[in-house]
């Protein structure tokens, strides 16, 4: 892979994953399988309240070509075909959903050195046309994400960044929500030795004027065991462990916790992920 500025979609991206993956209050179960020709297959399972959502996706890789289907259980089937480096730095992305016809996307992305690129447009007759950008290094850039509709002929989106980084540090500035959201957010490596990291996003929505602070850390008790924790500025704390306990099988318990509200029962997650 080339090492550059990535795509738009990595700014902030280290605080995000610290502050926000795998954090959840729901129930999850993820089996993955292969077959003797190859093919992954992995099937998930989603508890959320009452209510209980599955799908089944198959993955089939041949030379630089991944082609992903998923069938979920409204009987929507999601088809993403993947062509990775048909040329140096260049990944090219069909992606559509049967029965929507509006779904169908084509999108080119180019990595280099200095640059980041990514554009799609719709497959329909009056289509959404997308382009993102980003120029710089790995330790500087900055970036935009556009999104024109061609049948109103407005933009529907319009965003810009940046991001400085070094050894140990990450730092970034988003404006998003066709300029309503601001977000500044930096990550912080404190050991490398035990994967311990500190994080924090600070968002402030214009229109009304609500301020949102968030920090985070993260820190391995062992090679196989994580720890993260987070608490925001409307007091909710959260945490969770998570464990290999083979590998690439993962159980994760993940808690919340209103401390303004403490007489609320606590949120509690779990997610269990089989790996052969």
């Amino acid at each position: 892979m080339v090492k550059g500025p990535g795509l738009y979609s990595d700014i902030g991206k280290k605080a995000r994953d610290l502050l926000y993956k795998d954090y959840q209050n729901d129930h999850k179960f993820t089996l993955t399988t292969f077959t003797s020709a190859g093919v992954a297959i992995t099937s998930t399972g989603l508890k959320k309240g009452e209510l209980f959502l599955a799908d089944v996706n198959t993955q089939l890789k041949n030379k630089n070509i991944t082609t992903d289907v998923k069938v979920d259980t409204n009987s929507n089937v999601f088809t993403t075909i993947t062509v990775n480096e048909p040329a140096p730095g260049l990944k090219t992305i069909v992606s559509f959903v049967v029965p929507d016809q509006k779904s169908g996307k084509a999108e080119l992305q180019y990595l280099h050195d200095h640059a980041g690129i990514s554009t799609s447009i719709g497959l329909t007759a009056s289509p959404i046309v997308n382009f993102s950008g980003v120029v710089g290094t790995s330790a500087a850039s900055i970036g935009t994400d556009l999104s024109f509709d061609t049948s109103t002929g407005k933009f529907v989106k319009y965003n810009a960044g940046l991001s400085f980084s070094n050894a140990d540090l990450i730092a970034s500035l988003t404006l998003n929500d066709k300029g309503d959201k601001l977000t500044a957010s930096y990550y912080h490596t404190v050991s490398p030795l035990t994967n311990t990291a500190v994080g924090a996003e600070m968002t402030r929505i214009f229109s009304s004027k609500e301020n949102t602070l968030t920090i985070g850390t993260q820190h391995a008790l062992d090679p196989l065991t994580m720890v993260k924790a987070r608490l925001n500025s409307y007091g909710k704390a959260s945490a969770l462990i998570q464990h290999e306990w083979r590998p690439k099988s993962l159980f994760t318990i993940s808690g919340e916790v209103d401390t303004r509200a403490i007489e609320k029962s606590a949120k509690v997650g779990l997610a269990l992920a089989l790996k052969p």
